[in-house]
């Protein structure tokens, strides 16, 4: 069973002590992942809050063609000790209880989940308040790049907003 990650309080093990974790998945993040993540918690009674991001792959038109899928690709190990560190500061930094953090690699297509960030604390509003810096940094700092495949098989590399 997996247990949510912490800072050292009262004999807990601190993060940097801790194995750097794999956030990627092979295709798309499957709601069953998204569910078990929900139900894991039901026994965490020191937990109040939680807030969830998920992101979507859009069929959006650039230059008069559709997006048909996104194929993700990164160098994982870089990739996540950049995310380990992120996740780091931010539980130094803020009171929260637990983090989750999940984004595809390889092919998604267009309607299906492809990032999942799931945060636990005891109240509503440091939950509310951190999960945008936890996507917006993950979003701007971890090397994660999107090949953008549209209907005619055509592709463009991806420009985050």
């Amino acid at each position: 069973k997996r247990r949510c990650n912490r800072i050292k309080r009262m004999g807990q093990i601190k993060m940097s002590e801790k194995k750097i974790k794999d956030i990627f998945l092979e295709g798309a993040i499957p709601p069953e992942k998204i569910a078990i993540s929900i139900a894991n918690h039901k026994s965490k009674t020191h937990i109040g809050a939680h807030a969830i991001f998920l992101g979507q792959v859009r069929s959006d038109t650039i230059d008069g063609k559709q997006i048909k899928s996104i194929e993700y690709s990164t160098q994982k190990k870089m990739a996540n000790k950049i995310c380990h560190e992120i996740k780091e500061k931010i539980f130094g930094k803020y009171s929260i209880s637990c983090m989750h953090i999940y984004h595809s690699i390889g092919k998604v297509s267009k309607g299906e989940i492809c990032f999942f960030v799931f945060v636990s604390g005891s109240h509503r509003k440091v939950v509310y308040d951190t999960l945008p810096k936890i996507v917006d940094q993950i979003k701007s700092k971890v090397p994660i790049f999107g090949k953008e495949i549209f209907e005619d098989e055509s592709h463009k590399w991806k420009i985050n907003q």
